[in-house]
C-alpha cells in the first residue's frame, strides 16, 4: 500500500506522489494499491492541493521518476526490495498519472526538473537518491547535475545520452496514430500492447499490462489517462539533442541500468559510466526498456547493493 500525497510543481501543477515508506498507524487512512493506476473511470476535475505533509522519518530519501507515458505505480513491482530503512516516493510526473495534465503545458525539461526539485524539497528528502526510468533518467541526472545540493545518489535505467533525432519522432507521431482507440476492454488492451502492435517483435504480456495500468474507462471504450499530444510535445524537447554534457556534470554516485534488450546498447551504457565522474554498471538479462517492471526481482538485485552502499550512513 502507498500513501498519497499531494504536492505543488513549477507554475502551480499539482502533482501527485506516492509514498512506499511504512505507513504511520496513527495518520489518516489515504492508503491506494500500489499497484493500481488512476481510478479506471472518466476522469474528474482536479481537486485543490492539500498542504505537502511533512516528513514523518528520517530515514534516506529515495525519488522514483517513471518514463514517459508510465505512472508511479509501475514501480510498485520493485519497490518492495527498497523500502527497508529508506523513504521511498513515487512521483506521477505532469501530464502523467493522477497529476495535472495542464492544457497549455508547458512540458519542456526545465520543467519536468522543476518539478521534481520541488518534491525533494516540499516532502523533505534531499539529499536524496534518484531512480529514474527513460524519461524519468533523464530528468533525474538533469536535476542532479543542476541542484547537487539536493541528490545523494542517481540510478539510470535504459536512457540514452546520444540524440535520437527527427525520423525517430516522426516514428512515434505515426505510433500513436495507429493505436485503435477506444479499446473495446481491458483485455483488448493487454493483447494490443503485447501481441497484436506492430512494434512488437514476439508476445510480450508485460508490455501489455504495462499499458493497461494507464488506462481510464470512457462511456465508448478505454483511452489512456494521458494525451498522447502531450506525450509527443514532452518527448519533442529531449529527441533532436544529446545530453552528453548533462551527464558529464552529475557528481555523485551513479548506477546506470539496461536490459540486455532494451533501448540503451551496451556500448553506448558504458561510455555513459565512463563520463560519469563516479558510474557503475549494471546489466540485467532478458529484460527489456521495461526492466524494472517485467524483471522485478532480477531489477532490485541489481540495484539494491548500489541504493545499500550510498544510503547507509
Amino acid at each position: 500500500m502507498a500513501r498519497r500525497l499531494d504536492v505543488t510543481g513549477a507554475d502551480g501543477v499539482r502533482l501527485t506522489a506516492w509514498d512506499h515508506t511504512a505507513p504511520d498507524r496513527t495518520a489518516p487512512d489515504r492508503t491506494t494499491p500500489t499497484r493500481t493506476a488512476p481510478d479506471h473511470t472518466v476522469p474528474r476535475p482536479a481537486r485543490a492541493p492539500r498542504p505537502p505533509q511533512a516528513p514523518e522519518v528520517s530515514a534516506p530519501g529515495v525519488l522514483l521518476l517513471h518514463g514517459l507515458m508510465g505512472h508511479a505505480g509501475h514501480w510498485a513491482p520493485a519497490v518492495r526490495r527498497l523500502t527497508g530503512g529508506h523513504r521511498v516516493v513515487a512521483l506521477d510526473q505532469r501530464g502523467h498519472g493522477a497529476s495535472e495534465k495542464p492544457v497549455g503545458g508547458p512540458f519542456t525539461r526545465e520543467a519536468y526538473v522543476a518539478d521534481a526539485a520541488a518534491v525533494v524539497e516540499q516532502l523533505g528528502l534531499g539529499p536524496v537518491t534518484l531512480v529514474g526510468h527513460s524519461m524519468g533518467a533523464l530528468t533525474a541526472w538533469q536535476l542532479a547535475a543542476e541542484r547537487p545540493d539536493l541528490v545523494r545518489a542517481l540510478v539510470i535505467c535504459d536512457m540514452r545520452a546520444s540524440a535520437l533525432g527527427a525520423a525517430s519522432q516522426r516514428a512515434w507521431q505515426d505510433w500513436f496514430r495507429g493505436w485503435p482507440v477506444p479499446f473495446p476492454s481491458l483485455e483488448a488492451v493487454h493483447r494490443w500492447f503485447g501481441d497484436e502492435d506492430p512494434w512488437v517483435e514476439t508476445p510480450n504480456p508485460a508490455r501489455g499490462a504495462f499499458f493497461a495500468e494507464v488506462m481510464a474507462e470512457h462511456p465508448d471504450g478505454w483511452r489512456p489517462v494521458f494525451d498522447p499530444e502531450q506525450m509527443l510535445t514532452s518527448r519533442e524537447t529531449w529527441v533532436h539533442d544529446a545530453h552528453w554534457d548533462s551527464l558529464a556534470q552529475v557528481r555523485c554516485p551513479t548506477l546506470v541500468v539496461r536490459g540486455l534488450d532494451g533501448e540503451l546498447g551496451r556500448a553506448e551504457a558504458q561510455e555513459m559510466v565512463r563520463v560519469l565522474p563516479h558510474g557503475a554498471y549494471a546489466e540485467i538479462p532478458d529484460a527489456g526498456h521495461l526492466l524494472h517492471y517485467s524483471h522485478p526481482e532480477a531489477w532490485s538485485e541489481a540495484v539494491e547493493p548500489f541504493l545499500n552502499g550510498v544510503l547507509t550512513p
